[in-house]
């Protein structure tokens, strides 16, 4: 499988991709935990089916520290017992968020709220970036048919 656009050889994708990398490092800079970055970016990969990113993020996850078991239980997180109380609503929010077109009134009250509980305004501003960033990138590599399986961790600085 090949992609459609070369997203890492064109100028134009190299511009882009390096503010959408510059918004994401302003994120690594926050008190959100790494841990909780990388499970959220998981999810909303999973859900966009994104293998790219998929990929990506379980590698870079496992290469931080992170066990295989929570990694394969991100997509039934509701029923797992390994992810505490903040993780949950940080996933629960990442879900609202990326199908945010799936709900009426966009992400419910109950649900930020959930997650205000464990995260403080800075984290979640963290938070909704991160979700926001890695729905751009899943959207931009499902578009252009991004291969998967080929990442190695931290191939990206």
């Amino acid at each position: 499988m090949e992609a459609r656009l070369n997203l890492l050889g064109n100028p134009v994708a190299g511009k882009i991709i390096k503010h959408l990398a510059g918004a994401g490092r302003a994120v690594l800079e926050t008190e959100l935990p790494a841990s909780t970055q990388e499970l959220v970016k998981l999810r909303a990969s999973q859900i966009n089916g994104c293998g790219f990113c998929t990929d990506m993020h379980t590698k870079d996850a496992v290469a931080a520290g992170e066990s295989h078991q929570r990694l394969h239980l991100v997509a039934a997180w509701r029923e797992a017992t390994v992810f505490t109380d903040a993780e949950r609503a940080a996933l629960e929010l990442t879900e609202e968020a990326t199908r945010i077109a799936d709900g009426a009134g966009g992400v419910p009250d109950e649900v930020w709220e959930r997650a205000a509980k464990h995260y403080d305004e800075d984290q979640l501003l963290a938070l909704v970036t991160t979700i926001a960033l890695i729905n751009a990138y899943n959207r931009m590599n499902v578009a252009i048919q991004m291969p998967a399986g080929d990442y190695q961790p931290g191939q990206f600085g």
